[in-house]
């Protein structure tokens, strides 16, 4: 028995010093306020409820000429996809630069109905059905009234591709030298510079990185004509 007397004493000993080691404060509901006062004071950041950064973004909706084309030309279809990049992100507004594809898909009038209203006088003169295919770089600034929902405008440039659907040598011969008395605009021949700009209108959502909403450009491609697209957007910030 006296043998185990220092033992004993020796665990008495250490049991006070592992009761006060041990910290109970993450089981107490009340340990905000058992924490030292400057713990207690410390700010936090906010958590933000949207994710800002590189996403890519795709758009559908629809697309119409104004000027020459109109009523030979039908409104038609827009697809587009994008890239792009926030570079400012503040609470309020952010700026981001974007890469964008557009494909538009439209149906025309027949070229020989063209001809009879007088090509290059009262009809464009186009193939008939177009296909176009727009490449562009923009800047957009949007703020946001409040958390999820953001108002900006863009801005941007590139080139319009519109390419002959039909054989080259019967699209000469048929069309232009027969049916168009040797008349032949450079609408499937040449690219054509094209400036756009207009509104967006994005919401984010409560899954996480993703966003929707809507894209409203008014466009015009030089030695081209003058359009107009609204397309519905879905993006994913990465």
């Amino acid at each position: 028995m006296k043998a185990l007397l220092p033992i004993v004493g020796l665990i008495a000993l250490a049991l006070p010093s592992a009761a006060q080691a041990q910290d109970y404060g993450d089981l107490d509901s009340d340990g905000e306020a058992k924490k030292p006062k400057k713990e207690r004071n410390v700010t936090r950041p906010e958590v933000r409820e949207i994710v800002k950064g590189t996403y890519a973004k795709s758009n559908v909706g629809a697309a119409l000429y104004l000027l020459d084309f109109s009523g030979y030309v039908n409104a038609g279809t827009s697809l587009g996809l994008a890239f792009g990049q926030d570079f400012v992100d503040q609470e309020k507004s952010s700026v981001a630069w974007e890469l964008m594809f557009f494909q538009g898909i439209h149906n025309g009038t027949h070229y020989d109905t063209q001809a009879a209203a007088g090509c290059g006088a009262g009809a464009p003169c186009v193939q008939g059905d177009l296909r176009t295919y727009t490449f562009a770089a923009a800047i957009e600034a949007s703020t946001y009234p409040n958390r999820r929902f953001g108002i900006g405008l863009r801005a941007g440039a590139g080139l319009l591709l519109s390419p002959l659907l039909m054989d080259n040598e019967y699209y000469l011969e048929e069309v232009v030298s027969k049916s168009w008395g040797g008349y032949n605009p450079s609408f499937h021949s040449d690219p054509h510079p094209v400036v756009l700009g207009g509104p967006t209108f994005e919401y984010y959502t409560k899954l996480s990185h993703f966003s929707v909403g809507a894209d409203i450009d008014a466009f015009y491609a030089i030695g081209f004509d003058l359009g107009l697209s609204a397309t519905a957007t879905l993006k994913y910030t990465f």
